[in-house]
């Protein structure tokens, strides 16, 4: 996927999975993250297998050309961060993001 093409399906993935999210009920459990775990996620080197084996499955969106994005939640006080994470066609994490603080409903 050349540079221009990645960063659409970022943007397009992230305003779809932003706008789920925001009449979305709260991620079921299994889908919960913690600090460390996030951490642990490295673009460039972490995989699909990784991801599945540290933080587990979870929502995602999948796209034609095999770029998916998947969501986790990470409990804080009052509420929680939602992890965002962008995998390529190979299954490679590319970008990870952090949307601070949704109050919880």
């Amino acid at each position: 996927m050349s540079g221009s093409g990645l960063r659409f399906a970022v943007v397009l993935a992230s305003a779809l999975v932003l706008a789920a999210c925001a009449h979305a009920p709260e991620a079921p459990p299994g889908t919960r993250v913690t600090a460390e775990q996030v951490r642990a996620i490295r673009p460039g080197a972490s995989s699909r297998a990784s991801l599945l084996a540290t933080l587990g499955p979870t929502r995602k969106v999948g796209f034609e050309s095999g770029v998916e994005t998947w969501l986790y939640q990470m409990p804080v006080p009052g509420g929680f961060d939602e992890i965002v994470v962008l995998l390529d066609a190979q299954g490679v994490v590319r970008k990870l993001r952090r949307r601070a603080h949704i109050p919880a409903h």
